[in-house]
C-alpha cells in the first residue's frame, strides 16, 4: 500500500501535480488510478499495468508525471511507453519465470537467424521464448542483446545489410537495363585515335657478320 500518501491530494503533491491545474476528465482519471494504486499495493506487476495505462490512455500526462506518481525512474517509464501491450505482459511473465540460467551458444546464432528472417514483426520477447523452446536455455535481455550485436543479428546491422543489399541489387538493375552500346560507335571511337607504330624486334644476340676488324690468332690463315 502507498502508506505515506492516505489521501489523493497527498498523491498528487508527491508527484508534484497541483489539483488546480489538471482538468475534471484527468482528476476522474487520476482518482480511479489511485484507488487501484490504494487496493492493488506498489508491486511491480501492478505498477507495470497501471503505469501502462497511464502511458498510453491519452490522458495528457507528461512521462515525468507518471514516473513520480508511481515511484518509478523516468528513464525506465519513457522505455515502457514505447512498448505494446503484448511486449508489456511479456516482459512481467519473463520476470515472473524467475532467474535466468542458461548460455547463448555460438550455434544458436544460424537458427536465430534463421527465425528473425521469417519472423520480421516479431519481439525480443518472441526471441527469448522461441530461444527457450528450441533449446531449452532461459536468458537475460542484456544477454541476448549482447549475443544479438556480437553475430550482428541486432536490428542495427540487419537494417544495415538489408540496406547495403538493396543498394547493390538496384546498381545492377540500372546497369542491366542500360542499352549495350553499338559496335559502331566504338568503331568510330577506336578510329579517332591514330595508331602507334609496332616497334621492331631487338636485334639478336649474335649476328653472322665479322665483328673484328684482323683476324683472331687463333684462326688459320688462309
Amino acid at each position: 500500500m502507498e502508506g505515506a500518501t492516505d489521501t489523493f491530494a497527498q498523491w498528487l503533491a508527491q508527484a508534484q501535480i497541483s489539483e488546480s491545474a489538471i482538468t475534471i476528465e484527468q482528476r476522474s482519471l487520476l482518482r480511479a488510478a489511485f484507488r487501484f494504486r490504494q487496493r492493488q499495493g506498489s508491486d511491480y506487476f501492478s505498477t507495470r499495468l497501471l503505469s501502462h495505462f497511464l502511458l498510453h490512455c491519452d490522458a495528457g500526462l507528461k512521462v515525468a508525471q507518471v514516473a513520480r506518481l508511481l515511484d518509478m525512474n523516468r528513464v525506465t517509464a519513457s522505455r515502457q511507453q514505447g512498448l505494446s501491450s503484448k511486449e508489456a505482459i511479456q516482459a512481467a511473465h519473463h520476470r515472473l519465470a524467475g532467474r535466468a540460467y542458461g548460455k547463448l551458444l555460438p550455434r544458436y546464432a544460424g537458427p536465430i537467424a534463421e527465425f528473425l528472417c521469417s519472423h520480421p514483426e516479431a519481439t525480443r520477447y518472441d526471441l527469448l521464448e522461441h530461444i527457450q523452446r528450441i533449446f531449452g536455455v532461459r536468458v537475460l535481455n542484456v544477454a541476448l542483446s549482447k549475443y544479438l550485436k556480437k553475430y550482428g543479428l541486432d536490428r542495427a546491422s540487419l537494417e544495415a545489410a538489408a540496406s547495403a543489399s538493396w543498394t547493390e541489387s538496384a546498381a545492377a538493375a540500372s546497369a542491366a537495363a542500360e542499352p549495350s552500346r553499338p559496335l559502331a560507335s566504338i568503331a568510330a571511337a577506336t578510329a579517332a585515335f591514330p595508331k602507334a607504330p609496332v616497334p621492331l624486334p631487338a636485334p639478336p644476340f649474335s649476328s653472322g657478320a665479322r665483328s673484328m676488324r684482323v683476324p683472331s690468332c687463333s684462326c688459320p690463315r688462309p
